[in-house]
């Protein structure tokens, strides 16, 4: 089985870039690290694990929110460093309670024009204080 490169290291950990996108619409989700263990999980659930560089650890997408990510195609880019998710999002992938963590839109001089995206779930009845 052909692995990605996990060349970036942060915190002594060799990992990788994983960007998450809808399956359906192409809409970019997130971008998150994966390290090796987490790859490897991931394509045997077939459920998104990543890496996270915070907490140092393995988690499983939407293991406290239920959002999971359901993998539904796996494309690794040229340099074999940096990998897309195609996934069936359930629920929003962004803590913030959005759908996607990419809703903000930035003006020329770089301030926040919008917030383009309306929350699909609240976070404070998500997550534990």
């Amino acid at each position: 089985m052909i692995k990605p490169n996990f060349r970036h290291i942060i915190n002594g950990k060799r990992l990788a870039t994983a960007i998450a996108q809808d399956y359906k619409t192409g809409e970019i989700l997130m971008v998150a690290f994966i390290d090796e263990e987490a790859f490897n999980k991931t394509i045997q659930t077939r459920k998104a694990h990543y890496y996270s560089t915070s907490r140092n650890m393995i988690w499983y997408k939407g293991e406290e929110s239920g959002h999971i990510q359901e993998i539904k195609e796996v494309l690794l880019d040229c340099d074999e460093d940096a990998i897309i998710f195609k996934v069936k999002q359930v629920g929003g992938a962004c803590h913030t309670g959005h759908y996607s963590c990419f809703y903000k839109k930035l003006s020329d001089d770089g301030e926040v024009v919008t917030e383009y995206e309306d929350k699909v779930f609240d976070p404070e009845d998500v997550y534990e204080k």
